[in-house]
């Protein structure tokens, strides 16, 4: 049975299926990339590779004992898993120490091949309106990123 679809009507692309999702984290403000990520993951099969990145100051070497740092990646490392676990999805996780977080973020995906990059991102408040809209990591991988970048953010308050 063939059926006739009317040219004016417009057609449903498919949803690209990722098999490899990358979701930088950073404490507890990532809850909502990490939510999104697992879904997509459980629809389709997908691994999540969440990197949370310690930013190491350019006066120190980049093996320093950072413990507040350390010890809030191993808290998010927990509960990134955690919301895996709500989604079924085993959730790897990877702490990296870096300079700065967007290049580490754009290096990990390369790394993991990540199809997808679930980034949380909160809007900043613009002074004109040519002024940036994100932050300094945000832009950075949106601008190198080896794959596609879905950009997770709250609405504007009003």
């Amino acid at each position: 049975m063939r059926v006739a679809v009317h040219p004016a009507l417009p057609t449903r692309r498919p949803v690209p299926a990722y098999r490899r999702v990358l979701v930088p984290v950073s404490g507890h403000d990532s809850e909502a990339a990490v939510a999104i990520a697992c879904e997509l993951a459980a629809e389709h099969g997908a691994a999540v590779t969440a990197v949370e990145v310690v930013e190491i100051p350019a006066e120190l070497p980049l093996n320093a004992l950072m413990p507040d740092e350390e010890h809030g990646a191993r808290r998010a490392r927990a509960e990134t898993q955690a919301v895996g676990d709500l989604y079924g999805i085993t959730v790897t996780v990877r702490i990296v120490r870096a300079r700065a977080a967007g290049p580490a973020i754009v290096e990990q995906a390369e790394a993991t091949g990540a199809e997808l990059i679930v980034l949380r991102a909160p809007r900043k408040q613009r002074a004109s309106k040519r002024g940036a809209i994100f932050g300094r990591t945000v832009s950075h991988v949106l601008t190198h990123a080896p794959c596609r970048v879905m950009v997770v953010t709250a609405p504007i308050r009003t």
